[in-house]
């Protein structure tokens, strides 16, 4: 298969999205501000909300939001159709930010619906890539980048994001980077610099480690593990769901925190396992990375392949790591946009697993059992 079908344009496109979405955002700030301070109050509980790839968007940037957002949460849409009751309090001031490719996917539209009966004073912030989605349908206007109706603010990304391919990529990375700049809506033209950078991280592994992703992704291994640290758990979230369905479940993956996995979850790596470690390049945090790193590498050998990605210099020389994937620029100069980059690893690694395994990264569902738009959901009163 030539590499020309929607997964491999849809990864390759993500830096051109990412400065196409600030552009946008840009344009509309004053009315995004304006949405914004009206309905965020310290009194304001924030749940961010997605099924699938679009929940581990609230995953990856709850904690960074934390800094910006006092009474932020992240809850699946899968959670809040089942305990809505539990999971909101009536009585507080709700903004629903909803992540969606499609905006259709039954959760999604139950969620809102589920917000509103319950909640006496709620707000909605949706963020989708499908103009004509039934989220996007909701707030009435001409389906611009930025629609405002009364409580209710829709955030449209470039049309290109609508993922035409099963596997979210271009999709997710695009509606993570809007809700970053989001928290940042009062400052944004301050913060083009640091986006630029992470901008140019995405590109440099794309420009200087896609040959050798795609060579260790061609190699035999049975299970993909992938560990972070904070908002990085959240992108090795997605990365392991990548992995997984990309090759329709025949390399099965997992993933969690560094000092997480040792408590019991490290049992599942054996001579088959692919581990990837996202690093950060924070110092204190790197230190307790490290250690188990080197715990792994000393307890498992061999393990299949081991790849290291950090925006500095690991310093474990005593550990051979397959391919180690250097960011140019750190956190330092990204601050928390330089989470987004890291994903490109796991989508380049399950792009080329599915064609390694005969697969058609476009559709590599064989059985049937993942479709593009979850089916078979039936929401009751």
């Amino acid at each position: 298969m030539n590499n020309t079908g929607f997964t491999f344009n849809e990864i390759h496109q993500q830096p051109a999205m990412w400065r196409k979405e600030l552009a946008a955002l840009l344009d509309a700030q004053d009315e995004i501000r304006a949405f914004m301070h009206q309905y965020l109050t310290p009194e304001t509980d924030i749940v961010l909300t997605g099924a699938g790839t679009s929940a581990f968007i609230g995953d990856a940037i709850e904690p960074v939001m934390r800094g910006m957002w006092r009474n932020v949460r992240a809850v699946p849409t899968t959670d809040l159709i089942t305990h809505a009751e539990y999971l909101l309090d009536a009585e507080r001031p709700l903004l629903l930010i909803s992540f969606a490719r499609s905006g259709n996917s039954p959760e999604s539209v139950g969620a809102v619906k589920l917000a509103n009966k319950l909640c006496k004073n709620v707000a909605h912030i949706y963020i989708t890539c499908n103009k004509n989605g039934k989220l996007a349908k909701d707030v009435q206007g001409d389906n611009v980048q930025c629609t405002k109706e009364s409580n209710k603010l829709l955030l449209l990304l470039p049309e290109e994001t609508d993922d035409k391919s099963l596997a979210m990529t271009s999709s997710f990375s695009t509606m993570l980077l809007t809700c970053l700049m989001l928290g940042h809506i009062d400052t944004l033209e301050q913060d083009k610099e640091m986006i630029e950078k992470a901008v140019k991280n995405a590109e440099a592994v794309i420009a200087g480690y896609e040959e050798q992703l795609k060579e260790i992704a061609s190699r035999p291994f049975e299970r993909g593990v992938f560990l972070g640290s904070g908002a990085l758990k959240g992108i090795a979230e997605e990365c392991h769901l990548k992995l997984q369905e990309l090759t329709d479940g025949a390399v099965v993956c997992k993933y969690d925190s560094f000092l997480g996995f040792r408590h019991g979850p490290k049992a599942v790596v054996n001579s088959k396992s692919m581990v990837v470690y996202l690093m950060t390049d924070e110092e204190k945090v790197m230190r307790y990375e490290r250690d188990l790193v080197r715990q792994v590498d000393a307890n498992n050998k061999p393990v299949a392949q081991v790849i290291v990605i950090s925006g500095r210099d690991p310093e474990m020389e005593e550990v051979k790591a397959d391919l180690v994937v250097k960011m140019p620029y750190s956190k330092a100069e990204t601050d928390f946009y330089g989470i987004v980059p890291y994903v490109l690893v796991g989508q380049l690694l399950g792009y080329y697993a599915s064609l390694a395994h005969g697969l058609n990264p476009d559709a590599p569902s064989v059985s049937g059992n993942i479709h593009r738009v979850v089916e078979g959901v039936t929401i009751y009163d």
